[in-house]
Protein backbone atom coordinates (compact mmCIF):
# COMPACT_ATOMS: atom_id res chain seq x y z
CA UNK A 1 0.00 0.00 0.00
CA UNK A 2 0.99 3.40 -1.14
CA UNK A 3 1.98 6.25 1.39
CA UNK A 4 -1.34 8.12 -0.75
CA UNK A 5 -3.51 5.18 -0.43
CA UNK A 6 -2.81 5.04 3.35
CA UNK A 7 -3.82 8.42 4.07
CA UNK A 8 -6.75 8.19 1.84
CA UNK A 9 -7.78 4.90 3.50
CA UNK A 10 -7.34 7.11 7.07
CA UNK A 11 -9.27 10.15 5.80
CA UNK A 12 -11.85 7.63 5.14
CA UNK A 13 -11.76 5.84 8.16
CA UNK A 14 -12.04 9.18 10.26
CA UNK A 15 -14.72 10.89 8.20
CA UNK A 16 -16.58 7.40 9.07
CA UNK A 17 -16.06 7.17 12.72
CA UNK A 18 -18.89 10.35 13.92
CA UNK A 19 -21.29 9.05 11.29
CA UNK A 20 -21.13 5.26 12.73
CA UNK A 21 -20.90 6.82 16.52
CA UNK A 22 -24.09 8.73 15.64
CA UNK A 23 -25.57 5.70 14.63
CA UNK A 24 -24.69 3.71 18.03
CA UNK A 25 -26.41 6.61 20.07
CA UNK A 26 -29.70 6.35 18.00
CA UNK A 27 -30.01 2.71 17.89
CA UNK A 28 -28.95 3.03 21.87
CA UNK A 29 -31.55 5.80 22.32
CA UNK A 30 -34.49 3.98 20.71
CA UNK A 31 -33.87 0.90 22.56
CA UNK A 32 -33.21 2.61 25.90
CA UNK A 33 -35.26 1.14 29.03
CA UNK A 34 -36.45 4.85 29.33
CA UNK A 35 -38.78 4.45 26.97
CA UNK A 36 -42.47 3.81 27.55
CA UNK A 37 -43.38 0.01 26.41
CA UNK A 38 -46.58 1.40 25.15
CA UNK A 39 -44.08 3.43 22.85
CA UNK A 40 -41.50 0.86 22.32
CA UNK A 41 -43.57 -1.76 21.37
CA UNK A 42 -45.12 0.32 17.92
CA UNK A 43 -41.23 0.59 16.49
CA UNK A 44 -41.94 -2.30 14.46
CA UNK A 45 -45.09 -0.06 12.93
CA UNK A 46 -43.46 3.17 13.16
CA UNK A 47 -39.81 2.35 12.02
CA UNK A 48 -37.76 5.37 14.32
CA UNK A 49 -34.32 4.22 13.33
CA UNK A 50 -35.05 4.54 9.24
CA UNK A 51 -37.84 7.02 9.63
CA UNK A 52 -35.27 9.19 11.38
CA UNK A 53 -31.99 8.66 9.00
CA UNK A 54 -34.85 9.63 6.30
CA UNK A 55 -35.37 12.71 7.08
CA UNK A 56 -31.72 13.78 7.88
CA UNK A 57 -31.54 13.62 12.13
CA UNK A 58 -27.26 14.32 12.49
CA UNK A 59 -25.63 14.83 15.65
CA UNK A 60 -25.76 18.53 16.71
CA UNK A 61 -29.34 19.44 15.27
CA UNK A 62 -32.05 21.42 17.13
CA UNK A 63 -34.97 19.69 17.07
CA UNK A 64 -38.39 21.14 17.13
CA UNK A 65 -40.89 18.48 17.98
CA UNK A 66 -44.24 19.75 16.84
CA UNK A 67 -47.44 18.39 19.46
CA UNK A 68 -45.31 15.27 20.62
CA UNK A 69 -48.40 13.26 22.06
CA UNK A 70 -47.39 11.34 24.35
CA UNK A 71 -43.93 11.33 24.06
CA UNK A 72 -43.06 8.74 21.38
CA UNK A 73 -40.40 10.85 19.33
CA UNK A 74 -39.46 12.97 22.37
CA UNK A 75 -38.54 9.84 24.26
CA UNK A 76 -35.57 9.06 21.11
CA UNK A 77 -34.74 12.67 19.96
CA UNK A 78 -33.95 14.12 23.57
CA UNK A 79 -31.70 11.56 24.65
CA UNK A 80 -30.00 11.96 21.17
CA UNK A 81 -29.58 15.48 21.17
CA UNK A 82 -28.41 15.15 25.16
CA UNK A 83 -25.61 12.71 23.69
CA UNK A 84 -24.22 14.61 20.70
CA UNK A 85 -24.48 18.47 21.67
CA UNK A 86 -28.17 18.86 20.25
CA UNK A 87 -31.18 20.75 21.42
CA UNK A 88 -34.69 19.15 21.79
CA UNK A 89 -37.81 21.47 21.74
CA UNK A 90 -41.44 20.59 22.59
CA UNK A 91 -44.41 22.43 21.04
CA UNK A 92 -47.07 22.16 22.72
CA UNK A 93 -50.55 23.56 22.34
CA UNK A 94 -51.17 25.42 25.84
CA UNK A 95 -48.11 27.80 27.78
CA UNK A 96 -48.94 25.64 30.50
CA UNK A 97 -49.17 22.38 28.99
CA UNK A 98 -45.88 19.72 29.62
CA UNK A 99 -44.92 15.98 28.64
CA UNK A 100 -45.07 13.62 31.43
CA UNK A 101 -42.78 14.38 34.29
CA UNK A 102 -39.95 11.86 33.78
CA UNK A 103 -38.86 14.21 31.25
CA UNK A 104 -37.74 16.46 33.83
CA UNK A 105 -34.81 13.96 34.09
CA UNK A 106 -31.83 15.74 32.83
CA UNK A 107 -29.56 12.34 33.23
CA UNK A 108 -31.91 11.13 30.56
CA UNK A 109 -33.20 13.82 28.25
CA UNK A 110 -31.23 16.62 28.97
CA UNK A 111 -31.96 19.91 28.99
CA UNK A 112 -35.66 19.92 28.13
CA UNK A 113 -36.94 22.54 25.67
CA UNK A 114 -40.74 23.88 25.41
CA UNK A 115 -42.62 26.30 23.26
CA UNK A 116 -45.93 26.86 21.79
CA UNK A 117 -47.54 25.86 18.51
CA UNK A 118 -51.20 26.51 17.65
CA UNK A 119 -53.99 28.84 15.72
CA UNK A 120 -52.96 32.06 18.44
CA UNK A 121 -49.25 31.14 19.04
CA UNK A 122 -46.52 33.45 18.69
CA UNK A 123 -43.17 32.11 16.60
CA UNK A 124 -41.91 28.97 17.43
CA UNK A 125 -38.64 30.57 18.06
CA UNK A 126 -36.33 32.61 17.15
CA UNK A 127 -36.09 33.21 13.23
CA UNK A 128 -33.73 30.81 11.41
CA UNK A 129 -32.52 29.16 14.54
CA UNK A 130 -33.92 25.34 13.95
CA UNK A 131 -32.54 22.84 12.25
CA UNK A 132 -35.60 20.35 11.92
CA UNK A 133 -39.07 20.64 12.25
CA UNK A 134 -40.75 17.26 12.50
CA UNK A 135 -44.90 16.68 12.90
CA UNK A 136 -46.34 13.32 13.14
CA UNK A 137 -49.45 12.81 12.46
CA UNK A 138 -50.75 15.87 12.92
CA UNK A 139 -51.31 17.72 9.99
CA UNK A 140 -55.14 16.12 9.56
CA UNK A 141 -55.95 17.73 12.67
CA UNK A 142 -55.40 21.61 11.44
CA UNK A 143 -57.95 21.05 8.60
CA UNK A 144 -61.03 22.86 8.28
CA UNK A 145 -62.76 25.94 8.98
CA UNK A 146 -61.11 26.31 12.83
CA UNK A 147 -57.76 25.14 11.59
CA UNK A 148 -54.60 26.43 11.44
CA UNK A 149 -52.82 24.76 8.97
CA UNK A 150 -51.03 27.86 6.43
CA UNK A 151 -50.30 29.20 10.10
CA UNK A 152 -49.13 26.00 10.90
CA UNK A 153 -46.72 25.63 7.55
CA UNK A 154 -45.47 29.34 8.00
CA UNK A 155 -44.29 28.87 11.47
CA UNK A 156 -42.38 26.02 10.50
CA UNK A 157 -40.62 28.26 7.54
CA UNK A 158 -39.89 30.75 9.91
CA UNK A 159 -38.49 28.80 12.57
CA UNK A 160 -36.02 27.01 9.90
CA UNK A 161 -32.53 27.75 9.01
CA UNK A 162 -32.27 27.85 5.52
CA UNK A 163 -31.81 24.66 4.55
CA UNK A 164 -33.37 22.96 7.34
CA UNK A 165 -35.42 20.32 6.40
CA UNK A 166 -39.13 19.48 7.24
CA UNK A 167 -40.43 16.14 8.57
CA UNK A 168 -43.76 14.93 8.09
CA UNK A 169 -45.52 11.62 8.42
CA UNK A 170 -49.20 11.44 7.84
CA UNK A 171 -51.71 8.92 7.39
CA UNK A 172 -52.45 8.51 3.84
CA UNK A 173 -55.49 8.70 1.93
CA UNK A 174 -53.84 7.99 -1.37
CA UNK A 175 -54.91 6.21 -3.80
CA UNK A 176 -58.53 7.05 -2.32
CA UNK A 177 -60.32 10.42 -2.25
CA UNK A 178 -59.51 12.12 1.47
CA UNK A 179 -62.95 13.10 2.90
CA UNK A 180 -63.31 17.22 4.19
CA UNK A 181 -60.61 18.27 5.69
CA UNK A 182 -59.15 14.95 6.46
CA UNK A 183 -61.75 14.01 8.75
CA UNK A 184 -61.27 10.43 8.64
CA UNK A 185 -58.05 11.38 9.63
CA UNK A 186 -56.68 10.17 6.39
CA UNK A 187 -54.97 13.49 4.11
CA UNK A 188 -53.87 13.09 0.41
CA UNK A 189 -50.33 13.21 -0.05
CA UNK A 190 -50.59 16.49 -2.95
CA UNK A 191 -52.42 18.33 0.20
CA UNK A 192 -49.77 17.86 1.97
CA UNK A 193 -47.12 19.14 -0.73
CA UNK A 194 -49.75 21.74 -1.75
CA UNK A 195 -49.77 23.36 2.26
CA UNK A 196 -46.08 23.02 2.69
CA UNK A 197 -44.94 24.62 -1.12
CA UNK A 198 -47.76 27.75 -0.36
CA UNK A 199 -45.46 28.22 2.42
CA UNK A 200 -42.37 28.01 1.23
CA UNK A 201 -40.88 24.51 1.17
CA UNK A 202 -39.39 22.30 -1.66
CA UNK A 203 -40.57 18.61 -1.39
CA UNK A 204 -36.72 16.85 -0.96
CA UNK A 205 -37.98 13.53 -1.01
CA UNK A 206 -40.72 10.99 -0.07
CA UNK A 207 -40.41 7.47 1.43
CA UNK A 208 -42.48 4.47 1.49
CA UNK A 209 -40.98 3.31 4.86
CA UNK A 210 -44.23 3.58 6.85
CA UNK A 211 -46.37 2.45 4.36
CA UNK A 212 -48.97 -0.41 5.05
CA UNK A 213 -50.84 -2.44 1.84
CA UNK A 214 -53.18 -3.57 4.72
CA UNK A 215 -54.88 -0.57 5.33
CA UNK A 216 -58.00 -0.01 3.43
CA UNK A 217 -58.39 3.39 4.66
CA UNK A 218 -62.45 2.79 4.66
CA UNK A 219 -63.26 1.77 8.62
CA UNK A 220 -66.30 2.81 10.42
CA UNK A 221 -64.80 5.29 13.26
CA UNK A 222 -61.83 6.09 10.32
CA UNK A 223 -57.79 5.53 11.11
CA UNK A 224 -58.89 5.52 14.97
CA UNK A 225 -60.40 2.33 14.04
CA UNK A 226 -57.06 0.94 13.90
CA UNK A 227 -54.48 0.22 16.73
CA UNK A 228 -53.09 2.12 18.79
CA UNK A 229 -56.36 3.81 18.99
CA UNK A 230 -58.68 1.04 18.85
CA UNK A 231 -61.83 3.32 18.80
CA UNK A 232 -64.78 0.95 18.66
CA UNK A 233 -67.85 2.68 18.91
CA UNK A 234 -69.00 6.19 17.88
CA UNK A 235 -68.63 7.18 21.72
CA UNK A 236 -66.00 6.06 24.43
CA UNK A 237 -66.89 3.23 26.35
CA UNK A 238 -70.05 2.30 24.67
CA UNK A 239 -71.27 -0.93 22.64
CA UNK A 240 -69.63 -1.47 19.78
CA UNK A 241 -72.10 -1.66 16.43
CA UNK A 242 -73.62 -4.74 15.57
CA UNK A 243 -71.25 -6.92 13.58
CA UNK A 244 -68.20 -5.25 14.17
CA UNK A 245 -65.37 -6.97 14.54
CA UNK A 246 -62.51 -5.93 16.20
CA UNK A 247 -59.94 -8.46 15.29
CA UNK A 248 -60.12 -7.52 11.81
CA UNK A 249 -58.59 -4.14 12.50
CA UNK A 250 -56.54 -5.34 14.68
CA UNK A 251 -55.01 -7.47 11.76
CA UNK A 252 -54.43 -4.41 9.73
CA UNK A 253 -51.68 -2.85 12.26
CA UNK A 254 -51.22 0.84 12.13
CA UNK A 255 -52.09 2.90 9.27
CA UNK A 256 -50.49 3.21 5.68
CA UNK A 257 -48.66 6.60 6.38
CA UNK A 258 -46.80 9.29 4.06
CA UNK A 259 -43.67 9.97 4.70
CA UNK A 260 -41.96 13.03 3.71
CA UNK A 261 -38.84 15.26 3.99
CA UNK A 262 -39.19 18.85 2.95
CA UNK A 263 -36.33 21.59 2.54
CA UNK A 264 -36.49 25.40 3.43
CA UNK A 265 -34.19 26.86 0.22
CA UNK A 266 -30.90 28.14 1.36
Amino acid sequence: MTLRTMLIATAFVALALPAAAADAKLTAAIAASSRATENSVRDGARHPGASLEFWGLKPGLTVVEISPGGGYWAEILAPFAKQTGGRYIAAMSKVDQKLPAKFSDMNVYGDFHYTVAGKDSGPLGAANSADLVLTARNVHNWLGPQGWADKAMKDFYAVLKPGGILAIEEHRADPKSETSAGADGYLATATVVALAEKAGFKLDAKSEINTNPRDTKDHPFGVWTLPPSRQSSEVKDKPSPAGFDRAKYDAIGESDRMTLRFRKPS
